[in-house]
């Protein structure tokens, strides 16, 4: 990296326990184990207040997890960005390609190969499961190339795509929203949901805790539980964006 060539500034905002946006320049490799020959960001954590994990990953060839990830009563999800990987438990196996992804239940670990002969990125999340009786999540395998956009919220500019199935086995979802330019949530939403979010594209205005921050692809977003929000999407390119949501589940007590 070398001397800093100007000031050093960041358009990191981090409020722990209400939100924080993540931009890619103040990013940091860290060393987890089991992970070959990657460089793994950690965009959000419980140090933070969120309730879940959130990783970056870029793996070179021949990366790839050698001790699995999750299980023992943590649920995982990874999403291809870009490149080419295998990924599998014990019982079953996927590549996955760009729009690829795959959710593993708690009682499963997930292992991860890069299949690519250059970088190959990623999106990792877990959280610990919230059980219901007489209920149990399964693996899930997808591409959001094969999935339909549905409009959200009868607003014909904003699209939605959910990755995983609305039955009560599972606490939690993944989506992607998408905005075409001057798109916006339909109202500021306040709610019990925390979410984490990765900007695939475009530039947006987000309403974040009484305060409007401009943000951009590459850019993280921790939303914390009960945090004002809403998005204007602005600039010429469409803004889309990755985001996880718990869900089905009440409030403890």
């Amino acid at each position: 990296m070398g001397y800093p060539k100007d000031l050093l500034v960041s358009r990191a905002v981090i409020k722990h326990g209400s939100y924080a946006i993540i931009p890619p320049a103040g990013l940091v490799n860290n060393v987890i184990p089991g992970f070959e020959q990657c460089k793994v960001s950690i965009l959000a954590s419980p140090k933070m207040g969120a309730s879940f994990v959130h990783y970056l990953v870029a793996m070179e060839p021949e990366g790839r997890n050698t001790r699995g990830f999750g299980g023992a009563g943590i649920e995982t999800f990874v999403y291809c960005m870009a490149g080419k990987i295998k990924a599998h438990t014990e019982a079953q196996a996927a590549v996955l390609e760009a729009g690829g992804y795959m959710y593993c239940p708690p009682g499963d670990k997930l292992f991860l190969q890069n299949l690519a002969d250059n970088e190959t990125q990623l999106i990792l999340y877990k959280q610990r499961y919230e059980a219901v009786e007489g209920t149990q999540p399964w693996v899930v395998v997808g591409n959001v190339n094969e999935i339909a956009e549905r409009i959200y919220d009868d607003m014909e500019n904003v699209k939605i795509i959910d990755l995983l199935p609305t039955d009560l086995a599972f606490d939690m979802n993944m989506h992607i929203l998408t905005f075409e330019p001057a798109g916006s949530h339909p109202f500021v939403e306040t709610h019990v949901q925390e979410h984490g979010a990765y900007l695939f594209s475009g530039e947006g205005l987000y309403y974040l805790d009484n305060e409007w921050i401009p943000v951009k692809k590459g850019d993280y977003i921790w939303f914390g539980p009960y945090v004002p929000q809403a998005v204007y999407a602005v600039g010429r390119e469409k803004l889309s964006y990755l985001y996880s949501k718990d869900c089905n589940r009440d409030a403890a007590l």
